[in-house]
């Protein structure tokens, strides 16, 4: 006998990012004890950077940042498209409300970026991403 079900009860969720998390001690490779505020955000932010979206199936698309497909396109096309990129991607956490004051400097085959995340825990954080072109 099959069982009917008139309706689907499966409910919706939004994920939240919490502040408390595991460290990540990156040198080292290993986790070790817990973080939580500024560090915890900018552990985020480096893995969110770190991560190319639609490459892993264990993270959801909001996950990562696109930058393969920039490898070779002239810079006047990459610099705007990395603004847009970089925001698109940071602001996913609801920690982070704004990415602004951008810098670009080339070096070589790479662009290093520079900016400003503008966060909900009182400070401001300087990060950067390099981005071979």
């Amino acid at each position: 006998m099959i069982p009917t079900i008139n309706e689907l009860t499966a409910a919706l969720y939004e994920v939240e990012y919490f502040d408390r998390t595991h460290k990540v001690n990156i040198p080292q490779d290993v986790v070790q004890g817990f973080t939580d505020d500024r560090e915890a955000l900018e552990q985020t932010i480096y893995f969110i950077l770190g991560t190319e979206r639609y490459q892993f199936p264990i993270y959801s698309w909001d996950y990562g940042i696109e930058l393969v497909d920039l490898y070779g396109k002239p810079i006047t096309y990459v610099k705007p498209e990395i603004k847009r990129r970089v925001y698109e991607a940071l602001v996913q956490d609801d920690r982070i409300t704004d990415v602004t004051d951008f810098e670009f400097e080339e070096k070589g085959n790479n662009l290093h970026v520079t900016f400003v995340c503008h966060t909900t825990i009182n400070t401001n954080i300087k990060a950067g991403i390099e981005v071979s072109i």
